[in-house]
């Protein structure tokens, strides 16, 4: 059985993460992470990003269907497909607090990323070998705990696509890495009984704000807000790491 706190955090976190990922198309697993990574190991968490990122982008799909085009996302569903089934081979070898390290780093270096966004160069060189690398980057992520997002959503803003065709390329290689990487899991057997009542708690409220986030998306400027978003992602990506150094020095 779940305590009631365990559960109170595993449905505000997938509330909070939910909406984000509905209104920017991306991030489930970074909001989701700040909530999560205190309390569970990455052995479980992994799983239930995958799952929460999933039935997000399943539900808010339809918002870019007018902009997928299959020649722009094969490359890095390609390359995912080689990622993925690394990132899970490592998933239960990973240490608990360096992984809240590396995620707390990832979030910054991330969040900075895409605050500077407006000024990044236009990478026109490597074609689809490179889109397809960059697809195995976001498969490795995925496979260890379900972060496809940062790779190929910073990649694709590199690219200077604009954020329809960016949002089209990436929810649908999300909907492909994510479903790959659950088969992985249910394959090797991760997810065990416990992981499974999370998941349960998890999906309802997920799904509820994914689809607020998704009609919020429709009417109002993403770029503010994601740019807020990003602030309170780097303060939450600096505490998990200071916090985490701070455990390895006692």
């Amino acid at each position: 059985m779940l305590s009631p706190e365990l559960a109170l955090l595993v449905a505000g976190g997938s509330a909070v993460a939910g909406f984000v990922s509905g209104l920017a198309g991306f991030a489930f697993g970074l909001v989701a992470m700040v909530f999560w990574a205190w309390t569970m190991p990455p052995q479980v968490i992994g799983p239930m990003l995958v799952v929460g990122s999933l039935v997000g982008q399943l539900l808010t799909i339809h918002t870019v269907r007018a902009q997928i085009r299959a020649k722009l996302v094969a490359p890095f569903v390609i390359g995912g497909f080689v990622g993925v089934p690394i990132g899970a081979a490592l998933l239960p070898i990973i240490d608990p607090v360096a992984f809240r390290i590396g995620v707390g780093l990832l979030l910054i270096a991330y969040c900075s990323v895409m605050l500077a966004a407006t000024n990044l160069p236009v990478l026109k060189v490597g074609g689809s070998f490179a889109d397809g690398g960059v697809g195995m980057v976001g498969g490795i992520l995925g496979g260890i705990a379900g972060l496809v997002g940062p790779a190929p959503t910073v990649w694709c803003m590199l690219r200077g696509h604009d954020k329809h065709t960016q949002r089209a390329i990436c929810q649908t290689f999300f909907i492909a890495m994510q479903s790959l990487t659950l088969v992985t899991y249910l394959a090797t057997g991760i997810i065990g009984r416990q992981t499974f009542y999370l998941i349960l708690c998890m999906v309802p409220p997920a799904l509820v704000f994914a689809w607020l986030g998704s009609r919020l998306y429709l009417r109002i400027s993403e770029r503010v807000f994601r740019r807020v978003l990003l602030v309170l992602l780097f303060a939450s990506g600096a505490a998990l790491f200071g916090t985490s150094l701070a455990h390895l020095s006692k």
